[in-house]
């Protein structure tokens, strides 16, 4: 985010119903389904949607190798569930007919050698690369404004729309918002687009804009919204055709929606169908979790931490801290603290969040970040009890 004090930021979001988020969601749908059979599960799945036809594909994982026809046997099902639930019965786009091919395989014999630990030698992370968590004190969640909000406005037009009190939505939808700040603090939207699926063609742009707007207002600060906010909904007029017959998805390809809008940086690994082993989602979510308890401590306004990782090597390759020039202590100081408060090794991040469970179809939509974390375990990583064990160690 900018380091100046006055400027205008944009972040944008899209539905669950995007077509790159049928694809997420199917791939993590699955990553829960062999979770759910087994914790230690390996999975790395990813799925491509077009008009009528769903493919799944990569590589699975159990103990018990017998076991695996079994839960390839119910990928298909699984895959139109998740397409029923998001909303999709259009004629070339329906959870009952759309064509799934499942082209999943076991994991490579290679990869596994290399990350499940021994007696001899302790579990390695499951590729190399770099991890990126952030946290600002913009919102009561310690998430940038502009994704926060562009999230919530779809999160709550999507309730509406399958409530039923708003049946002419459709499940396809993007918004983006313009968020202006002053003295370094969000204030206002200085504009706002938003493009749904809507069922009736005759509807126009005013008229969506009459459906949603209140659910806008009812999500945005008070105030934000003003005379010279510009509204662009359905800029383009009819948008009726939509999900993957409007557009091809593919998994892992929001990842900038997934995580802070562009407000910080984004390692360039992908999340959606990867289990936990995978440094690039685990130890994502580790660094937002150090992130937000290092702002949640009082130790800064906003943080944003790295971690780097070698394929097969347990610990962290090296940490890295940034404050912004609002921290109350030294950088180095602070990554020697978090060092010490939890165990970063790939192992250690899966005990310490949790995170051998089917709690991963809930993420592939709305975000991974700033989310309350469930009672179950989901977004553990959003807690905020590691702040007295960092600031003990400063």
């Amino acid at each position: 985010m900018s380091s100046r004090k006055n400027y205008s930021f944009t972040s944008e979001s899209v539905s669950e119903g995007h077509p790159d988020k049928v694809c997420d969601r199917i791939s993590d749908a699955v990553l829960d389904a062999l979770i759910a059979e087994e914790p230690e599960a390996r999975v790395a799945a990813e799925t491509f949607a077009t008009t009528d036809r769903v493919v799944i594909g990569g590589e699975i994982g159990l103990s018990d190798p017998s076991r695996l026809a079994d839960m390839m046997g119910r990928i298909e099902g699984i895959a139109r569930d998740c397409i029923r639930d998001i909303g999709y019965a259009q004629e070339k786009f329906h959870h009952e007919t759309v064509e799934v091919t499942n082209l999943l395989h076991e994991q490579s014999a290679h990869i596994a050698a290399g990350v499940v630990g021994t007696n001899e030698k302790e579990e390695g992370a499951g590729d190399q690369g770099i991890m990126f968590g952030y946290a600002c004190s913009e919102t009561p969640e310690l998430m940038p404004a502009p994704i926060h909000y562009a999230h919530a406005i779809l999160r709550k037009l999507a309730e509406a729309r399958k409530s039923g009190r708003e049946p002419m939505l459709g499940p396809d939808a993007k918004s983006q918002l313009t968020v202006r700040y002053r003295d370094g603090r969000p204030v206002g939207v200085s504009s706002l687009v938003l493009s749904t699926q809507h069922i009736d063609e005759g509807l126009t742009s005013a008229d969506v804009r009459a459906i949603v707007e209140p659910y806008i207002r009812e999500v945005l600060p008070e105030g934000w919204l003003d005379a010279s906010t510009e509204w662009w909904v359905n800029p383009t007029g009819k948008f009726v055709i939509g999900g993957p017959d409007g557009d091809a998805g593919l998994t892992g390809r929001k990842i900038i929606v997934d995580t802070y809008g562009g407000a910080a940086p984004h390692g360039g690994g992908a999340f959606s169908g990867k289990d936990p082993t995978k440094v690039d989602r685990s130890a994502a979510y580790a660094a937002r979790y150090l992130a937000k308890n290092i702002v949640a401590a009082g130790l800064a306004e906003r943080a944003t931490l790295q971690l780097s990782y070698a394929i097969g090597v347990a610990k962290p390759l090296s940490i890295y801290v940034d404050t912004h020039g609002t921290g109350e202590t030294d950088n180095a100081a602070i990554e020697r603290a978090v060092a010490g408060a939890m165990d970063l090794t790939p192992r250690g991040i899966r005990t310490h969040l949790g995170l051998n469970k089917p709690i991963y179809q809930r993420t592939a939509a709305y975000g991974h970040f700033g989310r309350a974390p469930d009672a179950d375990g989901g977004f553990s990583w959003e807690r905020t009890d590691l702040a007295e064990a960092i600031t003990s160690r400063l």
